[in-house]
Formats: structure tokens, sequence, C-alpha cells
């Protein structure tokens, strides 16, 4: 079964955000997998032991990337690949990602994609579904469950705090929502092998696409943080008279 994750850099969660002249500064930030891709990698890795095939984690980022591709192959993953548009492409956007993944599977041998639900920092959960239409195959977001026997799959779907049981068939693809598994860390052994497992390095012209192809379809006019927030005040005096003042204040944000 070949089996293919797509997976995203993203800060580390718990990374404070600085925004300076419009843009998100990035200066000595930890970046890590994306969190939802984390139970992609994890159950992509559980199908292949259970069923056999392989799995490839693919990216399409800049050359820093290849550090959490790498951390995908040590939690054992057998191939990764890395399409660098750093130099390539100024401004990107969900049309731009997908439509380069799309453009690497659609000669490939695709059985199933994982991907996660979403991206912490864009939140979008567009990517997945963009590409399933481009390769023509059927999608199922946010799973908790997932069986597959021959060419079948059972699927259990989070649905606002309630599921959905699906069938469908391969190939398919899939997005991961928390619950789905637990990822498992990298191990020293599964370190020590990442380093000699096969990372693919590819740009736009090894997909004979160039930066008109692939030019965002939207532009982000501003970024800015939310504003900060006044000082909360505690409420003095008996039960009776700060039920009272409360009750107040509520009345005036009616």
């Amino acid at each position: 079964m070949n089996i293919f994750v797509i997976t995203k850099r993203t800060f580390d969660t718990e990374e404070r955000i600085f925004v300076s002249n419009r843009n998100i500064s990035d200066d000595g930030a930890e970046y890590i997998i994306n969190p939802y891709d984390e139970y992609a990698i994890e159950e992509a890795i559980r199908v292949r032991d259970e069923l056999g095939g392989e799995v490839t984690v693919m990216t399409v980022d800049g050359e820093e990337a290849e550090k959490q591709l790498r951390t995908a192959l040590a939690m054992g993953a057998d191939k990764a690949v890395l399409i660098n548009i750093e130099d390539d492409v100024e401004d990107s956007d969900q049309f731009t990602i997908s439509t380069i993944i799309g453009e690497y599977l659609k000669d490939k041998e695709v059985d199933l994609i994982l991907a996660g639900n979403v991206a912490i920092d864009g939140g979008s959960g567009q990517i997945g579904p963009r590409v399933a239409h481009i390769l023509g195959i059927p999608y199922v977001t946010t799973i908790t469950k997932l069986e597959i026997t021959g060419d079948k799959v059972l699927l259990t779907k989070d649905v606002e705090g309630d599921s959905e049981i699906i069938e469908t068939s391969l190939p398919l693809l899939v997005t991961a929502q928390q619950g789905l598994n637990d990822p498992r860390y990298p191990s020293l052994p599964g370190i020590m092998k990442a380093r000699k497992k096969p990372l693919e390095a590819l740009e736009l012209d090894d997909l004979d696409l160039d930066e008109d192809d692939v030019k965002a379809k939207t532009e982000t006019v501003d970024i800015f943080l939310p504003p900060a927030k006044s000082a909360g005040r505690i409420l003095e005096g008996d039960i009776e008279d700060q039920v009272k003042e409360l009750a107040g204040l509520l009345n005036k944000l009616v």
C-alpha cells in the first residue's frame, strides 16, 4: 500500500508570537511538525505495519523543513519529499500549496493520503480537500478512527461533539483529528535510522511548474495581534452587594 502524509512546519505551540511590519517575526523561533499532522503520521505508520506498504511524508516549504521531515522519518516513515519553494514563490496560500502537492502526486500510485485536520498557524483546513479534488479521489475530514479491509474503508468522523460512521473505498484522502491515536516519540534507534532514509528534494522546475502556475489567489492585507485586555475588577463588600453590583454590570452589557 502506497501511503502519503502531507505535513507542515509550524511554530512551536509554546512560542510567543511577535508581529513586526505587518509580518509574523520568526527570529529565534522554534518550529515543530504541525501537531495534527503527527496524528496523520502515526496512523500512516500503523496502517503500513498492519497491511504492508510504504509511508512517504512530504511538505512544501523551504530547506529548513528538512528537520521536521527527519523527525517524521525517525517516528517510522520510510521516505520523505521536500518541495522547496523558498526561491521560486514570493507569496503562497492554500491554492499554491495544494496545486504543488497535487502536481507531485498526480502520476503516483496512491492508495491512501493522510493530513492533519488543520494547521495550528492558519487553521483553514483547506489543503487536504483541495488535493483530493485535484486528484479526483474521495476525502473525509476530522476522522477519529480508520479501518481498512481490502479496498473498503470504515471511518469514524468527528462532527461537532458527535460522530458519523462513513464507509468508502480506496484511493482516499483523510484528515486526522485529535483522538485518532497517540503519536509516538522518535526513539534513539529511529533517529539514527532516519539519517540514512531517503529524503528527496525537489523544486518547481522538477514538477514542470512555474510561479504563475501557483500564484496565490488570496492577499494578506494586514497581520496584527488581538488588542490587549484591560485588567479585571475584583468585587468587594458583602456577597449581597457583590451580586447586585455584578448584576448591574451585566445589564450594561446587554
